[in-house]
């Protein structure tokens, strides 16, 4: 992530993006604890994975949106807090 460093990103447990089936999954780092629900959508020849999420931080309630490439194992992509940080983000599969 390029707006926090490794330890913010693992500070309670190590920093995850999980997907599941159906468009949904959760993403977890720092003290942010939230559901996302994603799709894929297709522009020009290049198919990105589009994402909402609703949540916890610090007993705050969070929202935001986000998209990601991915290729192989790898996914990169952008998120962004709703009035809030945002931040560039690298994850493999594991």
């Amino acid at each position: 992530m390029s707006m926090w460093d490794q330890d913010f990103i693992d500070m309670i447990a190590p920093g995850c993006l999980e997907i599941k089936t159906y468009g949904t999954g959760r993403i977890s780092f720092g003290t942010v604890e939230a559901d996302i629900v994603c799709n894929i959508e297709k522009y020009g020849d290049q198919e990105k994975l589009l994402f909402t999420f609703t949540g916890w931080d610090e007993g705050d309630e969070v929202t935001g949106n986000g998209w990601a490439v991915i290729e192989g194992d790898r996914m990169e992509g952008w998120f962004c807090f709703h009035l809030g940080d945002e931040s560039t983000f690298e994850a493999e599969r594991t």
